[in-house]
């Protein structure tokens, strides 16, 4: 066993040390789900931490494989859990026949899966499970994060609450009322890859009082995540969200002069510089730097694009040249033919409609910012939470 995995088995054991603040002691040992996430992110060396976001993953692991991380009760080693939500997708399917409803889901859930490994370049995805049962032994498994085999869902049954599938790899339930897809998780040979008796003890109080007693409560500055969410979509109240045809992503459909099909650019709206300009005092270091000054855009795939604001009022972010940034988001990521426009749908089915732009922290002169994508009704929150009107 590596250092950084026995870290990793250390820090789950540590939290279950407390896990009878939360749960009886004739119960299994209680394991919040975020902690998992972190501990799992902070613990092993060359992961990062994609918890935050709204995806079908919550890390990547060497900076190749997508790894869903779940906690859940072990059972008799066979158990349904959820795996993906569609409440904001109902549109989509719900006036559709079963069958076709479940197809329909399972293309939804393989678009995102799809996304994730080409918005991160990743070769592979899996589940990372921890699972508890009331003997105090937890199990850590690795098992595939499949794509559903569309072409061969079978033995479809339908109730008034559920419609339950299978497609020779795995099998699937799809809640009507809550949009949620769950897959029975039945781990074979060879997927265990860790386990150990937890010890957990009747009252943890003393535990966390003496672990404490130690601790300043003065008062630590934390510095502020300084970032802005950006919808990829213009409104109108008459047809709601959509991708103009002529402009911000399908800006290479503008008329005028000959265009590159994959000129893009992210739209600023006047909404957004007036939100900066209240924020940041007059003279004050600026979220973005002037018009036509340059500024680097990292990518979630470990690329870096230079980019800047562009067109009257400032209200484009391109890249240069223009064509890298269609490249990435139109061609790379969401998989657009050169001369398909891209629709609300297709963000829609994908699962984003937004970018969050980090500004980070850079000696250089030059400002650098990260990119990534947010999912539905993201920017929505933030312009409420921000008094965006």
């Amino acid at each position: 066993m590596t250092n950084n995995l026995k870290k990793y088995y250390d820090g789950i054991q540590s939290v279950l040390l407390l896990s009878n603040l939360f749960s009886e002691d004739t119960a299994a040992p209680y394991l919040d789900y975020r902690l998992a996430e972190n501990l799992y992110c902070t613990c092993i060396d060359n992961v990062d931490n994609l918890g935050r976001l709204d995806i079908a993953i919550d890390a990547i692991s060497n900076k190749k494989t997508g790894v869903g991380i779940k906690t859940f009760i072990h059972q008799n080693g066979s158990t349904n859990q959820k795996i993906a939500e569609f409440n904001k997708d109902k549109n989509l399917y719900d006036a559709l026949i079963p069958l076709d409803k479940i197809r329909k889901i399972a293309e939804l859930r393989n678009l995102r899966l799809a996304f994730a490994k080409d918005t991160y370049d990743l070769d592979s995805l899996i589940y990372h499970c921890i699972t508890r049962d009331k003997d105090k032994v937890i199990r850590f498994f690795n098992t595939p994060m499949d794509f559903i085999d569309i072409k061969n869902i079978k033995k479809v049954e339908v109730s008034e609450a559920t419609i339950k599938f299978t497609d020779n790899k795995n099998d699937y339930s799809f809640n009507l009322s809550k949009s949620t897809l769950y897959k029975r998780f039945a781990f074979k040979e060879g997927e265990l890859i860790h386990s150990f008796k937890a010890v957990v003890p009747i009252n943890p109080l003393s535990i966390l009082i003496n672990s404490f007693s130690d601790i300043t409560t003065d008062i630590i500055p934390v510095k502020e995540e300084n970032y802005v969410i950006l919808p990829l979509y213009s409104y109108s109240s008459a047809r709601g969200k959509y991708v103009p045809i002529k402009s911000g992503l399908n800006q290479w459909n503008a008329a005028g002069r000959k265009r590159d099909p994959n000129e893009v650019y992210i739209p600023l709206s006047r909404k957004i510089h007036h939100y900066f300009e209240n924020k940041y005092p007059k003279n004050a270091v600026k979220f973005f730097p002037n018009r036509d000054t340059a500024f680097n855009l990292y990518l979630p795939n470990g690329e870096t694009l230079e980019a800047k604001l562009c067109q009257d009022l400032s209200k484009a972010i391109m890249s240069n040249p223009n064509r890298a940034l269609g490249e990435w988001l139109l061609r790379d990521v969401l998989k657009l033919k050169e001369g398909e426009l891209l629709t609300y749908e297709t963000l829609q089915e994908v699962g984003v409609d937004s970018v969050k732009i980090t500004q980070i922290d850079n000696e250089s002169e030059k400002l650098s910012y990260t990119i990534e994508f947010c999912s539905i009704g993201a920017y929505d929150e933030f312009a409420i939470n921000n008094y965006i009107l």
